[in-house]
């Protein structure tokens, strides 16, 4: 079993458009949200970064079903997040 990863980002952010390039070069599955879409996950987003619409926010959930929340996360987190 894998770890579930999901993506908040926008259309327009530069650092959403580098990690998802890094996570599928690596071959990492992950399901994207479009905040703009999507109001409720833009008030998720604030929920967890002290009321900013910061992207891209990624929550993963590990195997051993530990949910991690990383705001801007380098792919290495993402990686360590997932295990």
């Amino acid at each position: 079993m894998s770890a579930q990863i999901t993506m908040y980002s926008t259309p327009w952010c530069g650092y959403c458009k580098r990690l998802k390039s890094q996570l599928d070069r690596e071959g990492i599955a992950f399901a994207e949200v479009d905040i703009e879409q999507k109001p409720e996950a833009a008030d998720y987003v604030m929920s967890v970064n002290n009321g900013n619409q910061t992207v891209p926010t990624v929550v993963v959930v590990a195997p051993d079903g530990k949910q991690t929340v990383m705001t801007n996360p380098s792919l290495a987190q993402v990686k360590a997040a997932s295990v």
